[in-house]
């Protein structure tokens, strides 16, 4: 009986905990969504909730800048950026995890070595990399710097690809499968669950992305949603109103992805824990 009523407190308290994190992490969210609906005059009145729904922050974001825009070039880099990704990581990452060649171990420790290098490292030589290719204010220079592959990424694919039996690669041989049969025909319909966590990881980091667009763009013809969001910042302050209206504009996409793609993500975390 004692035994019993402990596991009650403890899950009890389990489920305090969890609760009081849930909480913690939307409430930012809901700060930014009932700001997005106050009128001006109420942004720094103290209360939480608007005194009545107003949507006129929204239509300002989309008549004050080109949102639509930055939201369509944003879309653009990102799903190029992820196809890229996936296509080039995914060669590399068999290569790395099933071909045999000199200095394979070696070349994936040089290459995993590199994300020990922090990114305003790297970040001048690229800038001046894209400059000697005439590539600034450009869809090129906001997409080259990342479309190949990461090390993240590689490592990922590589450890799940590593988890596939080697039997049914030997059997596909057999049947007189060569490797590209088999990398497109057995190992990457296997690998669905890392490729869509990875598109996924993918996709959100290149469509928050900051520093790297805001260096290399300078038109709004070519500027992505953070930097539209960051344009109503004012010398002086900001419209908070219309600020928090096109963050949860630009936050809409990626729920809506974590939505349909929820099941891949907790299956290829379930798969990684298993092996």
């Amino acid at each position: 009986m004692s035994h019993a009523r402990s596991a009650w407190w403890v899950n009890a308290l389990i489920y305090a905990v969890l609760c009081v994190g849930a909480c913690i992490s939307i409430f930012p969210y809901l700060i930014s969504i009932l700001t997005s609906l106050k009128p001006a005059n109420e942004v720094y009145a103290g209360h939480l909730f608007p005194s009545h729904v107003d949507f006129k922050n929204y239509l300002e974001v989309w008549t004050s800048v080109p949102f639509g825009r930055y939201l369509l070039n944003t879309l653009f880099v990102s799903v190029v950026i992820v196809l890229g990704q996936l296509i080039f990581g995914s060669l590399a990452a068999y290569a790395f995890a099933r071909m045999r060649f000199m200095g394979r171990n070696v070349l994936f420790m040089i290459y995993l070595s590199t994300l020990m290098v922090p990114n305003i490292v790297t970040l001048i030589p690229l800038f001046i990399l894209m400059k000697d290719l005439g590539w600034i204010n450009s869809y090129a220079a906001l997409i080259a710097p990342t479309v190949l592959s990461t090390p993240v990424g590689i490592f990922l694919l590589r450890q799940f690809f590593l988890g596939i039996p080697g039997d049914i690669e030997e059997a596909a041989r057999i049947d007189g499968a060569g490797v590209v049969r088999i990398f497109l025909q057995i190992i990457l319909p296997l690998s669905r669950p890392i490729l869509a966590t990875l598109a996924i990881i993918t996709f959100v980091t290149s469509w928050n992305n900051f520093l790297w667009p805001l260096i290399v763009t300078n038109t709004d013809q070519y500027k992505v949603v953070s930097l539209g969001i960051a344009s109503f910042q004012l010398q002086y302050g900001a419209e908070w109103n219309e600020l928090m209206a096109a963050a949860t504009i630009a936050l809409l996409p990626l729920i809506i992805l974590f939505i349909l793609f929820q099941k891949q993500i907790i299956r290829s975390i379930q798969l990684t824990g298993l092996k």
